[in-house]
């Protein structure tokens, strides 16, 4: 069946031989690509990994904002629980997700050609302590950083918790990756 829509495809195409390397091509293309998708993201073996334990993190930065603290601590619970079906436990969890938001800065990040701040870069960082009670040899403690900036004419009252609300976003996702997409 291939080889005779091939030969029809040959038979009406104006120019054989770009034709005949468009062929070529496609069927090179389609037999080198393999695609495979998990709906959840997550590579996680079930059979063996039921729970997962995670830690509120408390904030050790030196400049906090108020709700930033339970907006993370939410959004890391909730991306588990929408992504993976680990059940989450207080305590003895298969995995064990814990640390805290050890940063959280503002920096100017342009200067316009009159010599002023033209953009402010937010920062947060937080350090994650992994520890797999089924797999030790994946256990890590190490520190994710997600930024966001914004025009320095805007108050940082104005832009916060959009901004804050992003970064949260990118670095539970970090986490979640490192985590149990073995990505």
């Amino acid at each position: 069946m291939k080889q005779k829509a091939r030969n029809i495809f040959l038979k009406s195409c104006p120019d054989k031989v770009l034709c005949s390397l468009l062929v070529v091509f496609i069927g090179l293309a389609l037999s080198a690509c393999s695609v495979s998708y998990k709906f959840n993201g997550a590579s996680i073996d079930y059979s063996k990994t039921k729970t997962i334990q995670i830690a509120d993190f408390p904030i050790r930065a030196n400049y906090v904002w108020g709700p930033m603290g339970p907006l993370f601590n939410n959004q890391l619970k909730d991306v588990y629980a929408n992504h993976t079906k680990l059940i989450q436990v207080k305590r003895n969890g298969d995995l064990k997700v814990e640390g805290e938001i050890t940063q959280y800065n503002q920096r100017n990040k342009s200067v316009s050609s009159e010599g002023y701040s033209a953009q402010v870069e937010l920062s947060m960082t937080v350090n994650v302590r992994f520890t797999n009670n089924v797999n030790h040899a994946e256990d890590f403690e190490r520190s994710f950083t997600a930024t966001a900036s914004y025009e320095s004419s805007q108050s940082l009252n104005a832009v916060q918790e959009e901004l804050v609300t992003q970064m949260v976003k990118e670095l539970t996702d970090q986490i979640f990756n490192a985590t149990v997409a073995n990505w």
